[in-house]
């Protein structure tokens, strides 16, 4: 916000006392902010902590506050909201081989912005898991037997 005022030529005292106010008033709060961001894009987008620190990092939020908000993103939930991703994208890769399936979910997920060692071991478990209800082709192009 200090930023945008400077932009529009507001004198750095009235942009200070603007700020301070607004601040003192519960206007900005870059820890609610970022708390409240790291909640909803986690939900609502199925970003990883990588992703939703760097969204943070864009916006201008300081990196103390930002680490404090993932902080509070249980590694639990990461890994449920990664599983539930895969799932739900494995219903399409029906006519793929194994290995192709397997690169594109963890594309998917290094995208969002998981670790690899999280994303291999979801994604693994997950191509096991939904082996029976989701045949995979093998390489010759059938479904396993």
């Amino acid at each position: 916000m200090a930023d945008v005022l400077a932009e529009r030529d507001i004198p750095d005292e009235v942009a200070d006392a603007v700020l301070d106010r607004f601040t003192d008033v519960g206007l900005i709060d870059d820890a609610a902010f970022a708390n409240a961001w790291v909640e909803s894009r986690h939900r609502g987008r199925g970003l990883g902590k990588r992703a939703l620190a760097q969204e943070l990092r864009r916006r201008g939020v300081d990196d103390q506050l930002a680490r404090d908000a993932l902080d509070e993103l249980d590694p639990e939930q990461e890994e449920e909201k990664a599983r539930e991703l895969v799932r739900r994208k494995l219903r399409s890769m029906r006519s793929l081989e194994r290995q192709v399936a397997m690169r594109r979910l963890l594309g998917m997920l290094a995208r969002k912005g998981y670790p690899g060692g999280l994303a291999m071991t979801v994604v693994k478990q997950e191509l096991d898991a939904g082996h029976e209800e989701f045949p995979l082709l093998d390489s010759s192009g059938l479904e396993p037997e």
